[in-house]
């Protein structure tokens, strides 16, 4: 692929394919479908990152299914996580004793989805599991792990499918691999 972008990175390679994607994304409604059988779910997605995950899974998902928002940041335009996580946008919705299942679209050190975790738990949900489309478990720095996870990677700074360098990349359908020039 090796392709060089207007700030002077390159994406190197295809690391998971569309194709790839789509069927670990169809394999993952099937799952949560059959985890939730006879009841409803709320999803809650982590802008911006999540949202082209979150309405492909959305669509796999064969529960009745609501919908909401939380905006964090934790990286700015770093390419490492900062470790400081600020709440932008809350959600709109309440949750207490429903299903919620957080949408994440990556989850890296797991220092931002520990703090969405705990905000979340304060507010009483039934049950509270996570879901992200992709898992670095190599930078973890805390014991918190995704109840369902689309593909572990192995660490490298990745754009596409919702993942961005500095609000660029996030329309590739592939998850590719971004080197500095």
């Amino acid at each position: 692929m090796m392709e060089m972008t207007e700030t002077g990175e390159h994406i190197d390679s295809i690391l998971v394919s569309r194709e790839e994607i789509a069927k670990r994304v169809m394999e993952l409604g099937r799952e949560i479908s059959r985890d939730y059988a006879g009841s409803s779910l709320v999803l809650v997605g982590v802008l911006k990152g999540a949202v082209v995950f979150m309405a492909d899974l959305m669509r796999q998902i064969k529960v009745p299914v609501q919908v909401d928002f939380m905006a964090v940041s934790s990286y700015g335009d770093a390419t490492s996580s900062s470790g400081i996580v600020m709440i932008n946008k809350d959600m709109d919705m309440d949750i207490t004793a429903r299903n919620v299942l957080l949408v994440e679209d990556i989850v890296d050190t797991g220092l931002t989805l520990r703090y969405i975790k705990s905000i979340l738990s304060g507010r009483n949900p039934l049950d509270l599991k996570v879901c992200t489309m992709f898992d670095k478990p190599s930078r973890r720095r805390t014991d918190i792990n995704p109840d369902y996870c689309g593909v572990v990677i192995p660490d490298k700074y990745v754009v596409g499918y919702g993942l961005d360098y500095k609000g660029l990349y996030r329309e590739l359908p592939d998850l590719c691999i971004l080197s500095a020039g």
